[in-house]
């Protein structure tokens, strides 16, 4: 019985050491993970709220709140046929970027990928050396080839460039993705007759799912916050994108304050969006290709 007694009270406490704690971590570093988000939601909050002042409210208390709420600055921007037209243009370039990027960059992948050949790695360094190649080093010669092919102040003329700087880091993630494909399903598929372009289509594409998402997420936001290569390409207003607009817009605009806030507000919000939607694929798509 005293044996029985003095068990019990011995099997709880290992009962209640084994009972895993959780660690919230240092104080310290939520504190200063709040104040980092602040510093960078900081600026978006106040151009959001600047769009609901006027020109008066903002000179007398800079980082005041909006009193009385002014929607009239959002109203005139959204009635005027400009914002539109830049967004449509914004549109057409980001989309059909993505497109060309993930259509090129996943049949390139496959290749360096999937074949054995000849200058296969020094294919895939040449690829990744394009990381390093910034855009402001080619603009001039790049600008000069645009002109030379007529396509100064045209849509095109923007997306082809767009799409050659996008795809180094398109192969640099989806080659990974590629090469974790067993060798067996390819053998399989063979012997069931399957081609190389259905094992392509049937296999490889739906596989490589997550990283094409990923490299088109990318794609599409980098075409729709591009502003130096618009800013050489685009020279006509028919044809600015957004970021190209809101700059036009600011010069336009530049006594009244409180409309510009409200017209880059609304140029930014639909990446802003789109980015807070599609956050965890991309997060997704990097992991895996670093697994890969």
């Amino acid at each position: 019985m005293a044996a029985t007694t003095l068990d019990a009270p011995t099997q709880g406490s290992r009962v209640h050491q084994d009972t895993p704690k959780h660690d919230w971590g240092s104080p310290t570093i939520y504190f200063i993970a709040l104040l980092l988000v602040a510093t960078m939601l900081a600026p978006v909050v106040y151009i959001i709220l600047g769009g609901f002042r006027t020109n008066s409210q903002i000179t007398n208390s800079p980082a005041g709140l909006p009193a009385p709420w002014v929607f009239g600055n959002y109203l005139n921007v959204l009635k005027g046929g400009v914002f539109w037209q830049e967004v449509l243009n914004s549109t057409i370039t980001a989309v059909a970027t993505t497109i060309g990027v993930v259509v090129l960059g996943l049949m390139a992948s496959y290749v360096l990928a999937r074949y054995r050949f000849r200058g296969r790695g020094a294919m895939y360094t040449l690829f990744a050396a394009g990381l390093m190649f910034p855009m402001t080093v080619a603009i001039t010669p790049l600008y000069l080839m645009i002109k030379s092919l007529g396509l100064i102040n045209t849509l095109p003329g923007l997306i082809l460039p767009q799409i050659a700087f996008a795809l180094p880091v398109t192969i640099i993630i989806l080659v990974p993705f590629l090469r974790a494909i067993p060798d067996e399903i390819e053998e399989a598929a063979s012997i069931d007759g399957c081609s190389r372009l259905g094992f392509f289509f049937r296999m490889v594409v739906p596989l490589s799912v997550p990283g094409v998402v990923t490299v088109g997420i990318l794609a599409f936001i980098g075409s729709w916050n591009s502003y130096l290569l618009p800013l050489f390409v685009l020279n006509n207003e028919a044809t600015y994108t957004l970021p190209l607009g809101v700059q036009a817009f600011a010069s336009q605009y530049s006594v009244d304050t409180a409309k510009v806030l409200a017209f880059t507000s609304l140029s930014m919000i639909p990446a802003l969006v789109f980015f807070s939607l599609f956050e965890r694929r991309i997060v997704g798509g990097l992991t895996g290709a670093v697994k890969g």
